[in-house]
């Protein structure tokens, strides 16, 4: 299936073979959920992205690490097998990109296109479902939001999609605002 290698590289690779395996198991929608949470788990332990990022620990000890936390996690058998492999083959420090490319590639194929959408604060259900239909008129595909939140923002949003961004945070409306009274 050629559609995984869009992604390119090792992260590429790894998503393409897990997709093709979760779509012979029937499981691609289990797989997404079981790695959605874990890319949730990483983005808020610190402790977990140390365990799966740094060189210090051994292949043996972040397998025995991952797998209790992927069994407290209730985390399918294909996608613990997934993850238990790239710590076996030193190859962690890709999950967060593999765990991206997975996504993209179901999303692909259910026609669906990825949205990344950053706020100043966390979106409510109401906001979200506003912006996935807006998001679905402008592009005419049913949008996969990603939502993160940084402060720094200070109000509105920036939307990623694709190689698109549309940036209507207040931060960078002042930064436009700065400069034209600075003359550049």
């Amino acid at each position: 299936m050629a559609s995984g290698m869009a992604e390119g590289g090792l992260a590429g690779r790894y998503a393409n073979a897990l997709f093709e395996l979760a779509q012979e198991q029937k499981a691609v929608d289990a797989v997404s959920t079981d790695l959605a949470s874990l890319r949730k788990a990483l983005e808020t332990s610190p402790d977990l992205t140390r365990l799966v990022r740094s060189p210090v620990f051994g292949a043996a000890d972040q397998a025995r690490a991952l797998k209790a936390v992927l069994e407290k996690m209730g985390t399918g058998e294909l996608a613990t097998k997934f993850v238990l492999l790239l710590a076996a083959k030193r190859r962690l420090f890709v999950l967060i990109q593999a765990i991206t490319a997975y996504e993209h590639q179901v999303a692909k194929s259910r026609g669906e296109t990825e949205a990344e959408v950053t706020s100043a604060r966390a979106l409510s259900d109401g906001e979200i479902t506003e912006l996935k239909a807006a998001l679905k008129a402008k592009l005419g595909k049913e949008p996969r939001l990603h939502a993160k939140t940084d402060p720094s923002l200070l109000g509105g949003l920036v939307v990623k999609v694709g190689s698109r961004m549309i940036d209507s945070s207040l931060r960078t409306k002042l930064d436009g605002l700065r400069a034209a009274m600075k003359g550049n």
